[in-house]
């Protein structure tokens, strides 16, 4: 490919007609105290404060960069192309813990990707001349600094920090196709062939344990969250609540395993960082267990709300009671006495009229006798980071349901729509397609989920049919395609 400047001159490279300014970037948690804070962060001059963030905060590479980089001579790469590794001899003579650092420059940022990206076109042979591949550098450094392109997170996470600053590790698992012979191949290292993919639509069989079943998406799920990506999964193949397992008894139904796969997301920093990661769970209207899908988020939403309730009317309540003893002019012994402290009296019962057990009301009674004043019982918010979302489920994917014109149809004719088991295709139940509808409705408004993938229509647009059906989408839905796909976002 031959490369024309637009931007950029041989004389002045990437950043010469750029200003770069400095700025502080910092995250707070609600009650104020500091989560991470950078003082001096270079980004390009224009750059808005929520720019700045994202990169200081999600995209800068926060440890492992060595303090002192040598390049590698490589023949037939152009020197501007070398890829760098840590200079063993100049990182012995810095203290240890000055040896190695985090990126805090934009430009480190930009170097590294478009450096890994013209490094591999160079590579696999894109580039006509050395000059080309220059001013591809130059230019792709400057569109990025000018925010007129951007690749996805994953690119930001993963991409360049092998060439810039020969961070790697063992691998992940990841494959890759060389240009060289054309043929998938298993990468030997996690960050030489990074997984800089965007987002991914992936499979699932009603199978526990084997190759592509349950706890097995669950491992590839995690190895794409761990690197950035987000992916997607219709799981309406899987057994409903009550069908009959093959080893004997009856299946815990698609729920109980929605629920495990929302913790392990949970439990995963997406590209090592503080963003969540992103998942879109997917279920068609004629599976068993639809209606509990449809109100999963509903129902932890209302146990949300009783845990924050529940947790101040508790502190309240409970702190009345201590009051109550204090306030009582004579012994411990009559203070802690219902029978003998009128306050006291009042206090238990406007806390047994809250519902707080009694087991809570005995407990504070004997903290009095042994001469405390006041309790700490733990409070709770709705904030959507709060321990109290944190401790119920499905607060880490996008929930999805797929509907068919014949769907939609019954809903406008107030048909019966049936549902259907994975085992046998028997009907295992005959609702309200209205009532169904209204359910979803109802669902959205309330906690903004289940979301509505139109089954027909997106087929009906379909550019590769003779390879499937399109069952899903990645979590934010600008991407459908078959199953066992992914797609990479430039924006």
């Amino acid at each position: 490919m031959k490369i024309e400047r637009k931007f950029t001159t041989e004389a002045t490279g990437a950043y010469g007609a750029l200003a770069f300014t400095t700025t502080v970037s910092e995250i707070r948690n609600p009650d104020g105290t500091v989560v991470f804070r950078n003082d001096a962060v270079e980004i390009p001059e224009g750059w808005s404060q929520v720019a700045s963030d994202v990169l200081a905060q999600k995209y800068f590479r926060k440890a492992g960069v060595p303090a002192a980089l040598k390049r590698v001579k490589e023949k037939g790469v152009p020197e501007f192309l070398w890829r760098s590794v840590p200079d063993e001899e100049a990182l012995a003579k810095l203290p240890a813990e000055a040896r190695n650092v985090g990126e805090t420059s934009a430009k480190q940022v930009f170097d590294r990707l478009a450096g890994a990206w013209a490094y591999w076109g160079w590579k696999g042979g894109y580039f006509t001349t050395e000059a080309d591949a220059s001013a591809y550098y130059d230019e792709m450094r400057f569109m990025l600094a000018r925010q007129m392109a951007a690749p996805n997170s994953p690119q930001w996470f993963n991409t360049g920090l092998h060439w810039a600053y020969g961070i790697d590790g063992p691998s992940q698992g990841h494959f890759y196709v060389d240009h060289q012979t054309g043929k998938l191949t298993k990468s030997s290292s996690a960050y030489e062939h990074p997984q800089p993919h965007a987002c991914f639509i992936q499979s699932v069989k009603d199978d526990l344990v084997g190759d592509g079943g349950i706890m097995d998406l669950w491992v590839r799920e995690a190895r794409l969250f761990k690197y950035g990506s987000g992916t997607g999964t219709n799981f309406s193949s899987l057994r409903g609540e009550g069908e009959k397992l093959s080893g004997g008894g009856k299946s815990s139904g698609l729920m109980g395993f929605l629920k495990i796969g929302d913790r392990a997301a949970g439990a995963i920093k997406s590209g090592g960082t503080t963003r969540r990661a992103a998942k879109m769970v997917i279920i068609d209207m004629d599976h068993p267990d639809v209606e509990d899908f449809i109100n999963w988020k509903v129902i932890e939403e209302q146990k949300v709300a009783s845990l924050v309730a529940g947790s101040k009317m508790h502190e309240a309540r409970l702190n009345d009671i201590f009051a109550a003893i204090k306030s009582f002019d004579g012994s411990m012994d009559g203070a802690t006495d219902a029978a003998k402290n009128p306050a006291l009296k009042a206090a238990i019962k406007a806390a047994k009229k809250a519902m707080i057990p009694d087991t809570y009301t005995n407990r504070i009674l004997q903290y009095a006798r042994q001469g405390f004043t006041s309790i700490e019982f733990p409070t709770y918010d709705t904030d959507w980071d709060s321990e109290a979302y944190i401790s119920v489920s499905g607060q880490n994917s996008n929930n999805s349901v797929r509907v068919t014109d014949a769907f939609l149809t019954a809903v406008k004719e107030d048909k019966p729509w049936e549902l259907i088991r994975r085992t046998d295709g028997k009907v295992a139940k005959t609702v309200s397609a209205r009532e169904l509808w209204d359910q979803i409705g109802h669902a959205a408004w309330a906690c903004a989920d289940p979301g509505i993938q139109f089954h027909d229509t997106v087929n009906a647009w379909h550019t590769c049919p003779e390879d499937g059906a399109i069952r899903g989408s990645n979590p934010c839905s600008e991407y459908m395609f078959l199953d066992d796909t992914a797609c990479n976002l430039a924006s």
